[in-house]
């Protein structure tokens, strides 16, 4: 069974599936390994990893393509949805970012109705193209795929730009253009949410961030208000965060690691997590 076929099966489930963000192959490996049923691959996360700078737009469609390939290989046999922004461009641009996605492994892709240079879906200053060439980038993200399993996944910001209607309208016009979820970003409200997953016929999936605009609910309150997928696109990426910056305060402080060994994992521990022995194994196998 393909990644595509995969994650088509699960979103016909009972509940709602959670996706925690990777930022990188090794977040992605311990999500899987965690048990999550998919991995998100966050843009948001992807710039701040590789660039160190955040996301308005500055990561290309190549080191986003090479992190999708990479997030994928270390996903093992877990769907990944993976974030491509608006795109990257035109029409033309946007089936080659579904060409390369798709080569990558992924088993949806996401796509938004963002102007270039894009932002953040939960930071002020968003701009958005017109629902028709948002309409047109679906119908060619849709010609674009090779395996009719590979999932479209189409968002719209509009909510913050033009008001909950114009979104909600868009949403219908993204879905009838043949997307296969819906990702309606921003939704201030409980009711808002409601009502999108009254509205629409496709899987929805919820951004879960926190400190964001849109409240933060449980899965199984997702799930009864037609939410299939809740994406924590920037939860891990936080936490690692913290944890780092309260180490390197006790380093700068203490100057030694050895205050900060609780809160470690130690040396054989991570070399197993990181299948260390499994792949040496391997090695001697080709020598014997």
């Amino acid at each position: 069974m393909t990644a595509a076929r995969k994650l088509r099966e699960l979103l016909k489930g009972n509940e709602t599936l959670i996706a925690p963000g990777a930022y990188d192959a090794w977040t992605a490996r311990l999500i899987a390994e965690s048990g999550f049923p998919v991995v998100y691959m966050t843009g948001y996360g992807v710039s701040a990893s590789v660039l160190g700078k955040p996301d308005i737009g500055l990561i290309t469609l190549a080191e986003m393509a090479d992190m999708a390939r990479n997030i994928v290989d270390a996903s093992g046999d877990t769907p990944v949805i993976a974030d491509a922004d608006n795109g990257y461009g035109g029409l033309m641009n946007v089936m080659r970012t579904v060409a390369l996605y798709e080569q990558a492994g992924v088993a949806a892709i996401q796509l938004e109705d963002q102007v270039t240079p894009k932002r953040c879906g939960h930071m002020e200053g968003k701009e958005v193209i017109s629902k028709e060439e948002m309409v047109a980038k679906i119908k060619a993200a849709v010609a674009a795929r090779k395996d009719p399993d590979f999932c479209i996944l189409a968002r719209t910001d509009a909510r913050a730009v033009n008001g909950f209607e114009d979104a909600l309208d868009r949403a219908l016009a993204y879905e009838k253009a043949g997307a296969d979820i819906i990702f309606f970003e921003a939704p201030r409200s409980v009711e808002e949410m409601r009502t999108v997953g009254k509205t629409l016929s496709v899987p929805l999936l919820a951004n879960m961030v926190e400190h964001g605009k849109t409240p933060l609910l449980p899965a199984q309150e997702l799930f009864e208000i037609g939410y299939r997928i809740a994406i924590y696109p920037v939860s891990a990426l936080y936490i690692a965060t913290k944890a780092v910056k309260e180490f390197l305060g006790r380093l700068a402080r203490d100057k030694t690691s050895e205050t900060s060994l609780e809160q470690m994992v130690d040396f054989p521990t991570f070399n197993n997590m990181i299948h260390l022995h499994e792949i040496r194994a391997l090695e001697q196998s080709f020598l014997e």
